[in-house]
């Protein structure tokens, strides 16, 4: 089967690899139809992770079952299904709680938690940037879709990963109707965090960036976009508040923040929102913070290599402020947004620029790492199947 391959340092092939296939009674396969290029991909075809030459990509992945294993009773072959970027047995501790991001079964490292598909230090798993992909206990991790499936896929996919993952920074950022939030980050993660915030009926949603195309995407769907190449989203915010700062905000950016000249600073979505957000507030943060950076001390310095981020601690301690951080469990929350999509009421697709086929993934990342102008949301479909 074809797959994107990760070489090494922004070098991404497609190229044949072993084809997918049952090692346990519990695993399915399913045939990829649409596959996404996900922000958190670049930090390791950037060469800032731990990720291995030679591994295969992917974790925003759907498709059509073609094979089960002897132990799958739920899920049949030819049903189609969207899977959650988080790998989880259902039965350990944490899936016990839904906390399916902590998964301690899928990752063979004692010391973590969690399992996803091709990701750094989340165990061993291929990613869905290929033609197939197996995927283990398919009865719980395979999320099933409807009838309308196959011809709304690009909504369908964001429920692998950036639909629930915006959701989950406002949940915990306890956004609430009516109220006033600011996300920084309008990549698509952001832009889910923005568009969730919205649909939970926020009175006002700000969204900060400094890319242009993404903050006219932002203001289409009824934000108020904060171009940060021109204004402190803090100042913007206090004033439209009376000075007392936004009710909650979401950090969709991660450790690789930069400011518009391109200068990283791991610590600058954190402060900014520290500042943003009013006393008590709540902040929820999904953009991705590791415990190593190869490329930090480069880049940034000695601490953040180490992922030691210099945030404002004193004034989020003066302000009383609560933090949530981490991956979504994404299984918390994707039958319902699902249904959102189902019915109308949600149609995540609206941020997908490109749907390409899998042999254009090494110009799709090398466009997207750029962020060029327009290259929002990239959808491959490695078996040629098109929304």
């Amino acid at each position: 089967m074809k797959a994107a391959v990760y070489e090494g340092p922004r070098t991404v092939t497609v190229k044949d690899v072993p084809d997918a296939k049952i090692e346990h009674p519990c695993d399915i396969i399913v045939k990829i139809t649409t596959t996404n290029i996900c922000g958190s991909d670049l930090h390791m075809y950037e060469g800032r992770t731990s990720f291995e030459s030679g591994r295969t990509l992917g974790h925003e992945n759907m498709g059509q079952v073609v094979e089960v294993g002897s132990a799958v009773s739920k899920v049949q072959v030819g049903d189609y299904v969207v899977l959650p970027f988080n790998i989880a047995c259902g039965f350990c501790k944490q899936c016990e709680q839904g906390l399916t991001n902590y998964c301690l079964t899928m990752q063979p490292e004692p010391a973590l938690a969690g399992a996803a598909y091709g990701f750094a230090d989340m165990g061993p798993y291929q990613g869905g940037q290929a033609e197939l992909l197996r995927v283990p206990y398919g009865d719980f991790n395979a999320l099933r879709l409807g009838e309308d499936a196959a011809e709304r896929q690009t909504d369908y996919v964001m429920l692998a990963d950036i639909f629930p993952t915006g959701y989950h920074a406002t949940e915990m950022a306890h956004v609430k109707p009516g109220d006033q939030t600011i996300v920084f980050g309008a990549g698509p993660v952001g832009l889910m965090a923005t568009y969730s915030a919205l649909l939970k009926g926020a009175g006002r949603v700000w969204t900060a960036d400094h890319q242009p195309d993404r903050l006219r995407m932002a203001e289409e769907i009824g934000a108020i976009p904060i171009n940060t190449a021109e204004q402190n989203p803090a100042e913007v915010v206090k004033e439209a508040t009376l000075g007392l700062g936004a009710d909650n905000g979401c950090e969709c950016v991660g450790y690789q923040a930069h400011d518009p000249q391109g200068h990283e600073d791991a610590s600058l979505t954190l402060n900014g929102l520290i500042d943003s957000v009013r006393f008590t507030g709540d902040i929820g943060v999904v953009g991705v913070f590791l415990p190593k950076d190869p490329g930090g001390a480069k880049a940034q310095g000695k601490l953040e290599a180490q992922g030691k981020v210099p945030i404002d601690f004193g004034m989020m301690w003066f302000k009383g402020q609560r933090m949530g951080t981490g991956q979504a469990p994404v299984k918390r929350y994707n039958r319902a947004l699902r249904d959102l999509i189902a019915g109308g009421k949600a149609k995540p697709s609206f941020l997908v620029s490109h749907e390409l086929s899998l042999d254009e993934a090494p110009d799709a990342y090398e466009h997207f790492d750029a962020r060029d102008d327009g290259w929002t949301k990239v959808v491959l479909h490695p078996n040629g199947h098109k929304g």
